[in-house]
């Protein structure tokens, strides 16, 4: 199934991701894709600020590689690819063993230099539209 929704301002982004979040039962795997600057951290915010996690603490990983967010469900793991370079970005991460917490979510940005994709995963792709920087459009597709 796949499913397209516009965001016209990161107001609009932030509540895609809560309304993603309604959905959520634990155990899913979200793979983001999207240019710098798409919009991915701002989804993101929205997913956890729907789980009841405040969104001013969420921030990229991009330095750290994982964050972990503890919500009232269950455990949010933010992981960002852009930095880990090599044949096999999972195993220098441990994503294998991140993912055997089969309770968790798990939000991993530059999802496309994944090697082996997760099952039970959900792909959103982010793309800037038009010749502003404001509209995006937000293709969700679920893959069991």
């Amino acid at each position: 199934m796949k499913r397209e929704m516009i965001s016209n301002s990161d107001e609009d982004t932030i509540e895609i991701g809560r309304e993603i979040a309604e959905s959520l039962l634990g155990g899913e795997v979200i793979l983001l894709r999207g240019g710098l600057g798409a919009g991915k951290t701002l989804l993101t915010k929205g997913i956890l600020g729907g789980l009841g996690f405040d969104v001013d603490e969420v921030t990229s990983p991009s330095f750290t590689l994982v964050n972990l967010y503890p919500t009232e469900k269950f455990k949010v793991y933010h992981i960002d690819l852009w930095r880990l370079e090599g044949p096999n970005p999972e195993k220098a991460l441990g994503l294998d063993e991140l993912l055997s917490d089969g309770n968790a979510v798990f939000i991993i940005e530059w999802s496309e230099r994944l090697k082996n994709i997760p099952r039970n995963r959900r792909l959103i792709t982010i793309e800037v539209a038009g010749d502003g920087d404001e509209v995006r459009v937000l293709s969700i597709s679920e893959q069991g």
